[in-house]
């Protein structure tokens, strides 16, 4: 294929790049708005806030934008069959993302390890774990080794 133009070529490659980033993320459309969210939360609020507050205007982003979201959603414990106990997860998005937000100075392991067992308790492919309190939003992707073969795209 031969570039006529700087146009045409410029498209081609976009087209390219995007094809080549979407391939190996998990729901690559979801993904890039729900960070686009967090980014756009954090530039309006800063970084020295309380998780609530981060939380509320998570929620009043993703419902300006029409993403479906369950905030808080209950999850109920059970070990052989038994009701041990419940958590909540801070947002489920579109029945596909599991996000949790912190605002905390350090950005622990017991987050993500967190976050991988509401994965692996939900069944679902994806969570987002997201920090508020640096000067930039700290984030980290963890993906349930159960979907690794699994295409993801919207």
């Amino acid at each position: 294929m031969r570039c006529f133009d700087i146009i045409e070529c410029t498209r081609i490659i976009s087209n390219v790049v995007e094809y080549i980033l979407m391939s190996d993320i998990v729901y690559p459309k979801l993904s890039y708005s729900v960070m686009s969210v967090l980014f756009d939360v954090h530039n309006q609020l800063g970084s020295t806030l309380l998780e609530k507050h981060y939380q509320r205007a998570l929620a009043i982003e993703f419902a300006k934008r029409e993403i479906f979201f369950e905030r808080e959603k209950m999850v109920p414990l059970t070990y052989k069959g038994k009701s041990v106990g419940k958590y909540y997860l801070d947002f489920v998005i579109e029945n596909k993302i599991v996000l949790e937000v912190k605002s905390t100075r350090i950005f622990k392991n017991t987050a993500f390890q967190q976050a991988y067992s509401y994965l692996k308790q939900l069944k679902l492919p994806l969570a987002i774990v997201a920090n508020f309190h640096s000067s930039k939003v700290q984030y980290r992707r963890i993906v349930n080794p159960e979907f690794k073969d699994t295409k993801l795209v919207e």
